[in-house]
């Protein structure tokens, strides 16, 4: 399930995931990555390429789906968390807007598209 939720957002342009923890943040924006599992182990981005990540699929516990309203916009985003409810990752999917601040429909379409696919909270099997 996990794979299958990485690799649909994998399809959606301009997505920006973001690993953070109290001692860094890494941003990669999602164009051209490709997705892959070698036992628990998913590898976002070409291994020998600039920019890729490998991600514990044990660790992950569940999935939210997030539109947090902003003061001038509302923020779309996944995060993925872990047992103890602390995020691991975020794919927040840019360029909703466009210049003049009009919500893209589109956009927002394939988000509501996904969330419809995989529901609101997405629990992952041990």
């Amino acid at each position: 399930m996990i794979l299958d939720l990485f690799s649909d957002i994998l399809k959606v342009p301009d997505v920006l995931f973001v690993v953070k923890n109290n001692g860094a943040v890494s941003e990669i924006r999602s164009n051209s990555l490709g997705v892959r599992q070698k036992e628990k182990w998913i590898t976002i981005g070409d291994n020998d390429g600039p920019a890729h990540m490998h991600l514990d699929s044990e660790v992950f516990s569940y999935a939210k789906f997030v539109k947090e309203q902003k003061p001038e916009r509302t923020s779309y985003s996944v995060r993925f968390f872990d047992k103890d409810d602390q995020r691991i990752l975020g794919a927040f999917f840019t360029k909703m807007y466009d210049d003049e601040k009009n919500l893209r429909e589109s956009r927002v379409r394939q988000y509501n598209e996904l969330e419809q696919k995989y529901g609101s909270s997405v629990e992952f099997q041990k």
